[in-house]
C-alpha cells in the first residue's frame, strides 16, 4: 500500500510531510520503508507534546479552545508541517490512544483525529481504533490512512 503511494508521489511529482502525535512517526516509517521515498518525504515531525505542536506552527488558541485531541488540532497539525517543509501534502495525526494524560483531561480513549492538507483543502478523518496495545492501535491508523491517501492521489 505504501509503495503504491511512494509511486504515485513521485509520478505525480508532489512532496509529503508529516507531524505525528500518538502514531509516533509510523506514517513517517511506512513511507520511508519504500526505495526512493527520499524524493517524495520532506520533512517529518513526532509532536508528542503540546509545546512542540505549538513551536511547530500549532495554534495555541485551537488546542485551547478545541483540545489537542480534536479534529481542529490535526487540521493545524497538517498544514504547519505543509507549509513549515515547503510539500505539496500535509498529514496531521492526533489521539489518545488509552492513556492518561496531565496535561490534556479532554479527549475520548483511542479516538484518533487525522487531516491531510492538499491542494488548498482539508481531508478529515475521526477513527476510533481497538487499543487492545498500542502497537496495533498504530497498525490499524496507518493501515486506514494509507487507504485514504491512496485514494486522494
Amino acid at each position: 500500500m505504501y509503495q503504491e503511494i511512494v509511486r504515485k508521489l513521485k509520478e505525480k511529482e508532489l512532496t509529503i510531510a508529516t507531524m505525528e502525535s500518538c502514531t509516533g512517526g509510523e506514517i513517517a516509517s511506512q513511507i520511508t520503508n519504500i526505495e526512493d521515498a527520499s524524493e517524495v518525504i520532506l520533512f517529518s515531525a513526532v509532536t508528542y507534546s503540546n509545546e512542540f505542536k505549538i513551536k511547530m506552527g500549532v495554534s495555541e488558541e485551537v488546542i485551547d479552545k478545541f483540545s489537542v485531541y480534536s479534529i481542529e488540532t490535526a487540521r493545524e497539525m497538517a498544514k504547519s508541517i505543509k507549509e513549515f517543509s515547503h510539500s505539496n501534502i500535509g498529514i496531521g495525526i492526533t489521539g489518545k490512544l488509552a492513556r492518561k494524560d496531565k496535561n490534556n483531561k479532554f479527549g475520548k480513549d483511542n479516538e484518533v483525529f487525522v487531516s491531510f492538507y492538499y491542494n488548498d483543502k482539508y481531508y478529515d478523518y475521526n477513527l476510533f481504533v481497538n487499543g487492545e496495545t498500542r502497537i496495533l492501535s498504530k497498525k490499524e491508523i496507518v493501515d486506514f490512512l494509507g487507504k485514504e491517501l491512496n485514494n486522494i492521489l
